[in-house]
C-alpha cells in the first residue's frame, strides 16, 4: 500500500491547521485541489479500503493470505469508514447551521 487511505484527510487537515495558524498552506499540500475533489478522493480512498479488506478476507479464506492482514484490512477499512461518517455529519450540520441563518 503506497498511498494512506486517509490522503485526502490529511491535506484538508494541513490546510485547516496552518489557517488556524494564520499561515499560508505548504506548496504541496492540496495545490490546485478544490474542496469538492478533497472529498471525492475521500469517498474513492473508501471504496478503495473496502475493496483492499474483501481481497484480504477472499485470500484469507483461500488460504493464500494471513489472518492477521485480513483484520488489520477490516479495520482500516471500519476506521476509514466511521471517519468519513464523521465528516459528512459535520458537513451536514454547518449546512443546517447556515440556513437557520437570518437573512
Amino acid at each position: 500500500m503506497a498511498t494512506s487511505p486517509l490522503g485526502g484527510i490529511a491535506s484538508i487537515g494541513q490546510s485547516i491547521a496552518s489557517q488556524r495558524a494564520g499561515k499560508t498552506p505548504a506548496p504541496d499540500a492540496g495545490v490546485g485541489q478544490t474542496f469538492g475533489e478533497s472529498l471525492m478522493n475521500l469517498v474513492e480512498n473508501v471504496e478503495k479500503s473496502g475493496g483492499e479488506a474483501n481481497l484480504a478476507v477472499s485470500n484469507m479464506l483461500d488460504k493464500s493470505g494471513d489472518v492477521h492482514d485480513a483484520m488489520i484490512a477490516l479495520q482500516r477499512a471500519e476506521m476509514t469508514l466511521q471517519l468519513t461518517v464523521q465528516i459528512r455529519n459535520k458537513l451536514v450540520q454547518a449546512y443546517q447551521e447556515v440556513m437557520r441563518m437570518p437573512v
